[in-house]
């Protein structure tokens, strides 16, 4: 069956729940008034079937509805905006069974309160016009959701790829010819360096894939590093037998959410094989054992597995929270051009919950407290600069350990980049990590925006409290509207 015969079963069966509701019957109900069995019944409205023409004759005499109104495919205006939604790309290419969600039980949601989830989701588009919320930003978000309903962490994509690493004898920090010969050896590819700007192309064109040739055509300004991560991610895209997949990279011939899943898999599986998670997590139990606090020693251990402090904290995402207990923590990367004060989140992952510190789009300050931010804004000339501090959200309570790394873009844009990774502070994670009592490091009350922080002394603020002031000054009204009725009742 089409996609537009999915629509049609779909808006059929809702039409039939509605008629059905106004007489107040149940489906038992209607099954003894045409003979047809509450199973059968059920699949029509929850759209998995369409009736046979003659049925819907004898449906639409028992509810006494118009024939014609019953199949068609417009809908009355409780239900009108499922028409958009039903067919849109959204409903079409999200696999609502990645978290859970079965389609008839999603459609019998709208069908049971079709003007509360109507005003749900014109709220969710008018947000998202606001908010300029594109499909690209919604897929980006719903994969972060998936990542974090799975703590970022998928064995069976770790299993394969420690199967390919001993199958290819590979060896720990693996260099950039042994996956390049890979590629080229076992799986046939062709793989080219060259000038992306003679043809038009920026610098942040990194690679291009054409498929009809198996072909790879690398940027020449891409480093080491950046050339071997490529070649891992292709690599996975093989093993992992995946087709429909992106071409370029980065992120410039956007399709489908499938793409995108299957683009996160391949770059998961490139990072087992990069980092793999035995050796990690013998060498982060050890790391965690010291005393104090050693940035030199937390940047020998990253130079240990990559030169890249991208994918070493972004792997550390992977593997603490099941190979070392440690559940509660998030992950950001921040950018900041040169010539420019604007500080933005690149990236975010938020693992066991929604952690303190989140992404802002309303172009707010994030806040200069911040371990990552201040490397950011103090590393100027200087190539790497790692630091840790505790960070501290007094309207909370809650307590991070973050350590945070930020180096100059590999690009010559001029645009520098600092990772972090911030773990709770609780009975589990101060057992686990011996250096977080450390007197190096300090420990900082923050915030997470100026305009939402209660820090009154704050010496590098960027905004006044505006977004605070507002609801303090509502509590307030609220406060005096009581005392107003307490003293006339």
């Amino acid at each position: 069956m089409t996609q537009d015969g999915n629509f049609i079963k779909t808006v059929f069966g809702l039409k039939l729940k509605q008629q059905r509701q106004k007489k107040n019957w149940s489906l038992q109900d209607l099954a003894n008034e045409t003979g047809m069995s509450k199973s059968y019944l059920n699949e029509i409205e929850n759209g998995k079937k369409f009736p046979k023409h003659e049925k819907i004759i004898q449906l639409c005499e028992k509810l006494g509805c118009n024939y014609d109104d019953l199949v068609s495919t417009k809908l009355d205006k409780g239900l009108a905006p499922f028409t958009e939604i039903l067919q849109s790309d959204f409903f079409k290419e999200i696999p609502l069974e990645l978290f859970g969600i079965n389609k008839s039980n999603l459609i019998s949601i709208i069908s049971d309160a079709p003007k509360k989830v109507t005003a749900f989701i014109n709220t969710l588009i008018e947000i998202s016009q606001n908010y300029n919320l594109g499909k690209e930003r919604f897929y980006f978000a719903v994969l972060r959701s998936f990542q974090e309903l799975y703590d970022n962490y998928f064995p069976e994509i770790e299993e394969k790829a420690h199967e390919y690493f001993m199958e290819n004898h590979l060896h720990s920090k693996p260099k950039v010819d042994d996956f390049e010969q890979l590629l080229i050896q076992s799986f046939g590819y062709e793989i080219k360096t060259m000038n992306f700007e003679n043809f038009g192309a920026s610098g942040k064109l990194r690679s291009l894939f054409i498929p009809e040739k198996k072909l790879l055509l690398l940027n020449e300004m891409l480093s080491e590093d950046q050339r071997t991560f490529i070649f891992a991610k292709e690599l996975g895209f093989n093993v992992l037998n995946i087709h429909l997949r992106p071409n370029t990279y980065s992120w410039l011939d956007f399709t489908s959410f499938e793409s995108l899943l299957n683009n996160f898999h391949a770059s998961y599986f490139a990072g087992c094989l990069l980092i793999p998670k035995e050796a990690l997590t013998e060498k982060l139990n050890d790391f965690f054992q010291l005393n104090q606090w050693e940035p030199d020693v937390f940047d020998q251990l990253i130079q240990e597995f990559t030169n890249s402090p991208e994918t070493f904290y972004y792997r550390l995402t992977n593997i603490l929270p099941p190979e070392l207990g440690i559940k509660d923590l998030f992950y950001l990367c921040f950018t900041k051009k040169k010539n420019s004060d604007k500080i933005q989140i690149l990236k975010e992952l938020h693992l066991n919950q929604q952690q303190a510190p989140h992404a802002n789009a309303t172009n707010e300050h994030y806040c200069r407290r911040w371990i990552a931010v201040k490397n950011l804004v103090s590393l100027k000339e200087n190539e790497k600069l790692t630091d840790a501090q505790i960070s501290h959200y007094k309207d909370s309570g809650l307590s991070y350990l973050v350590i945070s790394t930020s180096q100059k873009n590999p690009f010559s844009d001029g645009t520098n980049r600092s990772y972090c990774l911030g773990i709770l502070l609780n009975t589990n994670s101060l057992k686990k990590i011996k250096f977080a009592k450390s007197d190096r490091i300090k420990t900082i009350n923050v915030g997470v925006t100026c305009e939402t922080c209660s820090i009154s002394d704050c010496e590098v603020r960027q905004a006044p409290p505006i977004r605070l002031e507002k609801e303090l000054f509502n509590e307030e009204m609220k406060k005096s509207i009581e005392k107003i009725r307490k003293n006339l009742l």
